[in-house]
């Protein structure tokens, strides 16, 4: 976590490229996305990833700042490894009260309302850095490849090098070899053009995905 808190972007560029993942994912494949944006989150907008199997991040976006939880099913610092479904000593130590509403937001918990996480970070608006817990014990290593205990590396995907990340992603998820420069134009938010999405997928047009891409806030050329 800490080294993922260190090589995140600032807000406005992680907003944008939250935002070119929900149009990518639309693009390809217009079912359950694996990554969406809404900018109905309550009063703020938020960038939500699900892989179906239960292992999730959200990427919240408020007028403070930018809170984000990673949920790992998997991981040994998960909740469930407790009776009483505590979170990780030391998760949320430092956690602004101005974040507080998303530790007690119902879509982040259990039946119970118990704040589900594995990973959280945040960062004020005009801030310098993201903050996670400080001096989190992690557990020992499972075994040689066991370098990411807290799922913050589910991240990963927003670091600089998300067209390789999302190329990959697809490459894996879908099966299919991704057009890079369609890639590169939506993750540098260029306006959306029909050549664009056909080039991602002939089958789609500019015209039936248009309310979708608007609804996630990303520009569209316009006629």
């Amino acid at each position: 976590m800490y080294d993922i808190a260190a090589r995140l972007p600032p807000i406005d560029v992680l907003r944008d490229r939250c935002k070119a993942l929900a149009v990518l994912e639309r693009i390809i494949d217009g079912g359950e996305p694996y990554y969406a944006y809404t900018r109905q989150w309550g009063d703020d907008e938020a960038a939500l990833m699900s892989n179906g199997s239960g292992d999730e991040w959200a990427v919240v976006f408020t007028a403070q700042g930018t809170f984000i939880r990673v949920f790992d099913h998997e991981s040994p610092m998960t909740p469930y490894r407790d009776p009483d479904h505590e979170l990780w000593p030391g998760l949320l130590d430092g956690v602004p009260p101005v974040f507080r509403p998303q530790v007690e937001e119902p879509a982040f918990g259990d039946e119970e309302g118990q704040f589900l996480a594995t990973a959280v970070l945040w960062r004020h608006a005009g801030d310098d850095r993201w903050h996670t817990g400080e001096n989190i014990v992690f557990p020992p290593s499972r075994g040689l490849y066991d370098t990411d205990p807290d799922g913050s590396g589910m991240l990963g995907i927003l670091l600089d090098d998300i067209v390789d990340r999302y190329a990959e992603f697809a490459a894996d998820y879908y099966e299919i070899e991704v057009d890079r420069a369609a890639v590169e134009h939506i993750v540098a938010h260029r306006p959306l053009t029909d050549t664009v999405v056909r080039a991602l997928n002939p089958s789609a047009t500019i015209e039936e995905l248009g309310n979708d891409v608007a609804l996630i806030g990303y520009p569209v050329e316009t006629p």
